[in-house]
Protein backbone atom coordinates (compact mmCIF):
# COMPACT_ATOMS: atom_id res chain seq x y z
CA UNK A 1 0.00 0.00 0.00
CA UNK A 2 1.37 3.42 -1.00
CA UNK A 3 1.57 5.90 1.89
CA UNK A 4 -0.47 9.11 1.48
CA UNK A 5 2.64 10.91 2.70
CA UNK A 6 4.18 10.15 -0.72
CA UNK A 7 1.48 11.43 -3.10
CA UNK A 8 1.59 11.07 -6.85
CA UNK A 9 2.88 14.15 -8.71
CA UNK A 10 3.26 13.45 -12.45
CA UNK A 11 4.81 16.48 -14.12
CA UNK A 12 2.25 16.34 -16.94
CA UNK A 13 -0.61 16.62 -14.43
CA UNK A 14 0.59 19.87 -12.87
CA UNK A 15 2.91 21.32 -15.52
CA UNK A 16 0.95 24.57 -15.82
CA UNK A 17 0.67 25.02 -12.05
CA UNK A 18 4.33 24.10 -11.62
CA UNK A 19 5.39 26.72 -14.16
CA UNK A 20 3.25 29.42 -12.57
CA UNK A 21 4.46 28.60 -9.06
CA UNK A 22 8.04 28.48 -10.34
CA UNK A 23 7.72 32.06 -11.60
CA UNK A 24 6.10 33.23 -8.36
CA UNK A 25 8.96 31.77 -6.31
CA UNK A 26 11.45 33.50 -8.60
CA UNK A 27 9.81 36.88 -7.96
CA UNK A 28 10.05 36.33 -4.19
CA UNK A 29 13.51 34.75 -4.38
CA UNK A 30 14.87 37.64 -6.43
CA UNK A 31 13.71 39.96 -3.66
CA UNK A 32 16.03 38.12 -1.29
CA UNK A 33 18.80 38.22 -3.91
CA UNK A 34 18.45 42.00 -4.21
CA UNK A 35 18.47 42.77 -0.49
CA UNK A 36 20.90 40.29 1.11
CA UNK A 37 24.72 40.23 1.07
CA UNK A 38 26.28 37.53 -1.07
CA UNK A 39 27.08 34.26 0.69
CA UNK A 40 29.20 31.46 -0.71
CA UNK A 41 27.54 29.48 -3.52
CA UNK A 42 24.52 31.84 -3.57
CA UNK A 43 23.23 30.51 -0.26
CA UNK A 44 21.80 33.96 0.49
CA UNK A 45 19.10 33.63 -2.20
CA UNK A 46 17.44 30.30 -1.40
CA UNK A 47 14.11 29.46 0.21
CA UNK A 48 13.51 27.00 3.06
CA UNK A 49 10.83 24.40 3.73
CA UNK A 50 8.35 25.18 6.51
CA UNK A 51 5.43 23.11 7.83
CA UNK A 52 3.17 25.17 5.57
CA UNK A 53 5.32 25.70 2.48
CA UNK A 54 8.40 27.76 1.66
CA UNK A 55 9.92 30.82 3.31
CA UNK A 56 12.64 33.36 2.61
CA UNK A 57 13.67 33.51 6.28
CA UNK A 58 14.25 37.10 7.57
CA UNK A 59 15.38 39.54 4.87
CA UNK A 60 17.14 42.71 6.08
CA UNK A 61 15.79 46.08 4.98
CA UNK A 62 17.47 49.17 6.41
CA UNK A 63 17.16 48.84 10.19
CA UNK A 64 14.30 46.32 10.01
CA UNK A 65 13.59 42.92 8.48
CA UNK A 66 10.75 41.07 6.83
CA UNK A 67 9.89 37.52 5.82
CA UNK A 68 7.89 36.17 2.90
CA UNK A 69 6.25 32.74 3.15
CA UNK A 70 4.37 30.71 0.58
CA UNK A 71 1.62 29.21 2.71
CA UNK A 72 0.40 26.20 0.76
CA UNK A 73 -2.06 25.25 3.51
CA UNK A 74 -3.90 28.56 3.60
CA UNK A 75 -3.04 29.18 -0.07
CA UNK A 76 -1.69 32.65 0.45
CA UNK A 77 1.61 34.50 0.34
CA UNK A 78 2.27 36.04 3.75
CA UNK A 79 4.59 38.99 4.22
CA UNK A 80 5.48 39.87 7.82
CA UNK A 81 7.75 42.64 9.08
CA UNK A 82 9.77 43.07 12.28
CA UNK A 83 7.61 46.14 12.97
CA UNK A 84 4.51 43.99 13.39
CA UNK A 85 2.92 44.77 10.04
CA UNK A 86 1.72 42.18 7.54
CA UNK A 87 0.01 41.54 4.24
CA UNK A 88 -1.52 38.39 2.75
CA UNK A 89 -1.81 37.77 -0.98
CA UNK A 90 -4.23 34.99 -1.98
CA UNK A 91 -2.87 32.22 -4.20
CA UNK A 92 -5.33 31.15 -6.90
CA UNK A 93 -5.31 30.84 -10.70
CA UNK A 94 -3.86 34.23 -11.62
CA UNK A 95 -1.20 35.40 -14.03
CA UNK A 96 2.42 35.93 -13.12
CA UNK A 97 2.03 39.58 -14.11
CA UNK A 98 -0.97 39.98 -11.79
CA UNK A 99 0.91 38.31 -8.91
CA UNK A 100 3.95 40.51 -9.55
CA UNK A 101 1.90 43.71 -9.46
CA UNK A 102 0.14 42.87 -6.20
CA UNK A 103 3.37 41.60 -4.60
CA UNK A 104 5.28 44.78 -5.43
CA UNK A 105 2.35 46.92 -4.27
CA UNK A 106 2.32 44.92 -1.02
CA UNK A 107 6.01 45.62 -0.40
CA UNK A 108 5.53 49.31 -1.16
CA UNK A 109 2.61 49.51 1.28
CA UNK A 110 4.88 48.06 3.96
CA UNK A 111 7.60 50.62 3.24
CA UNK A 112 9.89 48.14 1.49
CA UNK A 113 11.61 49.45 -1.63
CA UNK A 114 13.22 46.91 -3.96
CA UNK A 115 13.86 46.44 -7.66
CA UNK A 116 14.37 42.99 -9.15
CA UNK A 117 15.55 41.67 -12.51
CA UNK A 118 12.33 40.75 -14.33
CA UNK A 119 13.65 38.04 -16.67
CA UNK A 120 13.17 34.46 -15.39
CA UNK A 121 16.31 32.49 -14.56
CA UNK A 122 16.97 28.87 -15.61
CA UNK A 123 13.59 28.67 -17.35
CA UNK A 124 12.69 28.00 -20.97
CA UNK A 125 10.35 31.01 -21.27
CA UNK A 126 12.04 34.40 -20.85
CA UNK A 127 8.86 36.51 -20.76
CA UNK A 128 9.42 39.23 -18.12
CA UNK A 129 7.35 38.77 -14.98
CA UNK A 130 5.42 41.99 -15.45
CA UNK A 131 4.35 40.88 -18.95
CA UNK A 132 3.63 37.20 -18.32
CA UNK A 133 -0.09 36.68 -18.75
CA UNK A 134 0.06 33.07 -19.98
CA UNK A 135 1.32 31.36 -16.82
CA UNK A 136 -1.84 31.62 -14.74
CA UNK A 137 -2.63 28.22 -13.17
CA UNK A 138 -2.93 27.11 -9.56
CA UNK A 139 -4.23 23.64 -8.71
CA UNK A 140 -4.44 23.62 -4.91
CA UNK A 141 -4.57 19.80 -4.76
CA UNK A 142 -1.34 19.43 -6.72
CA UNK A 143 0.33 22.15 -4.67
CA UNK A 144 -0.62 20.26 -1.50
CA UNK A 145 1.05 17.13 -2.92
CA UNK A 146 4.17 19.16 -3.68
CA UNK A 147 4.18 20.53 -0.11
CA UNK A 148 3.98 17.05 1.41
CA UNK A 149 6.84 15.83 -0.76
CA UNK A 150 8.99 18.82 0.20
CA UNK A 151 8.36 18.24 3.91
CA UNK A 152 9.40 14.60 3.63
CA UNK A 153 12.46 15.37 1.52
CA UNK A 154 13.55 18.18 3.85
CA UNK A 155 13.45 15.80 6.80
CA UNK A 156 15.31 13.02 5.01
CA UNK A 157 18.01 15.27 3.53
CA UNK A 158 18.62 16.72 7.00
CA UNK A 159 19.11 13.19 8.29
CA UNK A 160 21.52 12.45 5.42
CA UNK A 161 23.40 15.70 6.11
CA UNK A 162 23.89 14.94 9.81
CA UNK A 163 27.04 12.72 9.86
CA UNK A 164 29.06 14.96 7.52
CA UNK A 165 31.63 17.02 9.42
CA UNK A 166 32.93 19.07 6.51
CA UNK A 167 31.39 22.13 4.95
CA UNK A 168 27.80 21.39 3.99
CA UNK A 169 24.95 23.53 2.75
CA UNK A 170 21.65 23.85 4.56
CA UNK A 171 18.80 21.90 3.02
CA UNK A 172 17.43 24.66 0.84
CA UNK A 173 15.22 25.35 -2.14
CA UNK A 174 16.70 26.92 -5.26
CA UNK A 175 14.04 28.90 -7.10
CA UNK A 176 16.15 28.97 -10.29
CA UNK A 177 16.05 25.25 -11.02
CA UNK A 178 13.06 24.75 -8.67
CA UNK A 179 14.72 22.02 -6.60
CA UNK A 180 15.41 21.15 -2.97
CA UNK A 181 19.07 20.33 -2.37
CA UNK A 182 21.78 19.53 0.15
CA UNK A 183 25.41 19.85 -0.90
CA UNK A 184 28.63 18.51 0.65
CA UNK A 185 32.08 19.96 -0.03
CA UNK A 186 35.55 18.42 -0.01
CA UNK A 187 37.21 21.63 1.17
CA UNK A 188 39.26 21.99 -2.01
CA UNK A 189 38.82 24.65 -4.66
CA UNK A 190 37.48 23.41 -7.97
CA UNK A 191 39.10 23.85 -11.37
CA UNK A 192 36.50 25.55 -13.56
CA UNK A 193 36.42 26.05 -17.32
CA UNK A 194 37.88 29.38 -18.36
CA UNK A 195 34.59 30.38 -19.97
CA UNK A 196 32.48 29.66 -16.85
CA UNK A 197 30.01 32.48 -16.17
CA UNK A 198 29.80 34.42 -12.91
CA UNK A 199 26.92 32.35 -11.56
CA UNK A 200 28.82 29.11 -12.13
CA UNK A 201 32.06 30.51 -10.72
CA UNK A 202 30.34 31.37 -7.45
CA UNK A 203 28.13 28.30 -7.27
CA UNK A 204 30.85 25.77 -8.09
CA UNK A 205 33.98 27.46 -6.78
CA UNK A 206 34.74 24.40 -4.63
CA UNK A 207 34.47 20.65 -5.19
CA UNK A 208 31.04 19.40 -4.19
CA UNK A 209 28.59 16.51 -4.26
CA UNK A 210 24.93 17.51 -4.28
CA UNK A 211 21.72 15.53 -3.92
CA UNK A 212 18.20 16.79 -4.16
CA UNK A 213 14.60 16.52 -5.28
CA UNK A 214 13.28 18.13 -8.45
CA UNK A 215 9.70 18.00 -9.82
CA UNK A 216 10.93 17.74 -13.42
CA UNK A 217 10.59 19.97 -16.46
CA UNK A 218 9.96 19.69 -20.20
CA UNK A 219 13.44 18.22 -20.81
CA UNK A 220 12.84 15.47 -18.24
CA UNK A 221 9.12 15.35 -17.41
CA UNK A 222 9.37 13.22 -14.28
CA UNK A 223 9.79 14.17 -10.62
CA UNK A 224 13.06 12.68 -9.44
CA UNK A 225 15.86 12.58 -6.93
CA UNK A 226 19.24 13.49 -8.38
CA UNK A 227 22.90 13.46 -7.43
CA UNK A 228 25.93 14.93 -9.13
CA UNK A 229 29.61 15.44 -8.35
CA UNK A 230 31.25 18.66 -9.54
CA UNK A 231 33.67 18.64 -11.17
CA UNK A 232 32.63 15.22 -12.49
CA UNK A 233 35.42 12.66 -11.92
CA UNK A 234 36.27 10.27 -14.73
CA UNK A 235 34.27 7.05 -14.63
CA UNK A 236 31.48 8.30 -12.35
CA UNK A 237 28.83 7.23 -14.85
CA UNK A 238 30.01 3.62 -14.52
CA UNK A 239 29.49 3.38 -10.77
CA UNK A 240 26.70 1.23 -9.34
CA UNK A 241 24.32 2.94 -6.92
CA UNK A 242 21.42 2.05 -4.65
CA UNK A 243 18.57 1.29 -4.88
CA UNK A 244 18.47 -0.74 -8.08
CA UNK A 245 16.09 1.77 -9.69
CA UNK A 246 18.80 4.45 -9.54
CA UNK A 247 20.77 5.04 -12.73
CA UNK A 248 23.10 7.41 -14.57
CA UNK A 249 21.18 9.66 -16.96
CA UNK A 250 23.35 10.60 -19.93
CA UNK A 251 21.08 13.50 -20.97
CA UNK A 252 21.22 15.19 -17.57
CA UNK A 253 24.74 14.07 -16.71
CA UNK A 254 23.87 12.92 -13.20
CA UNK A 255 22.44 10.03 -11.20
CA UNK A 256 18.64 9.85 -11.17
CA UNK A 257 16.11 8.00 -9.02
CA UNK A 258 12.59 8.64 -10.24
CA UNK A 259 10.18 9.76 -7.54
CA UNK A 260 7.52 7.27 -8.59
CA UNK A 261 9.95 4.38 -8.07
CA UNK A 262 10.49 5.67 -4.54
CA UNK A 263 6.84 6.24 -3.62
CA UNK A 264 5.72 2.74 -4.69
CA UNK A 265 8.55 1.01 -2.83
CA UNK A 266 8.10 -0.57 0.61
CA UNK A 267 10.65 1.76 2.23
CA UNK A 268 10.68 5.17 0.47
CA UNK A 269 12.79 6.86 3.13
CA UNK A 270 15.47 4.16 3.03
CA UNK A 271 15.53 4.32 -0.76
CA UNK A 272 16.26 8.05 -0.69
CA UNK A 273 18.94 7.68 1.98
CA UNK A 274 20.58 4.79 0.10
CA UNK A 275 20.57 6.77 -3.13
CA UNK A 276 22.04 9.85 -1.46
CA UNK A 277 24.71 7.85 0.36
CA UNK A 278 25.73 5.54 -2.48
CA UNK A 279 26.02 8.36 -5.02
CA UNK A 280 28.02 10.40 -2.50
CA UNK A 281 30.37 7.47 -1.90
CA UNK A 282 30.84 6.96 -5.64
CA UNK A 283 31.75 10.60 -6.21
CA UNK A 284 33.91 10.92 -3.10
CA UNK A 285 35.87 7.77 -4.00
CA UNK A 286 36.65 8.81 -7.57
CA UNK A 287 37.38 12.44 -6.63
CA UNK A 288 39.64 11.24 -3.80
CA UNK A 289 37.96 13.10 -0.96
CA UNK A 290 39.45 12.68 2.53
CA UNK A 291 36.44 10.86 3.90
CA UNK A 292 38.18 10.04 7.18
CA UNK A 293 38.40 13.73 7.99
CA UNK A 294 34.99 14.67 6.59
CA UNK A 295 32.68 12.07 8.11
CA UNK A 296 31.58 11.26 11.63
CA UNK A 297 32.23 7.63 12.47
CA UNK A 298 29.73 5.85 14.68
Amino acid sequence: MISPEWPSLPFSDWEKTCDTLHMWTQIVGKTRLALTPLQNHWWNVTLYVTPRGLTTSPIPFRQTSFEVEFDFVGHQLSVRTSEGRGYDIPLFPRSVADFYREYMACLTSLGIEVSIHLTPAEFDDKTPFDQDQHHASYDARQVESFRRILINCDRIFKQFRSPFLGKCSPVHFFWGAFDLAATRFSGRRAVLPKDADAVTREGYSHECISCGFWPGDRRFPHPAFYSYTAPKPSGLEKESVLPSAGYWDTQLGEFILKYNDVRISKTPEMGILDFSQSTYEAGAKLAKWDRGALERRE
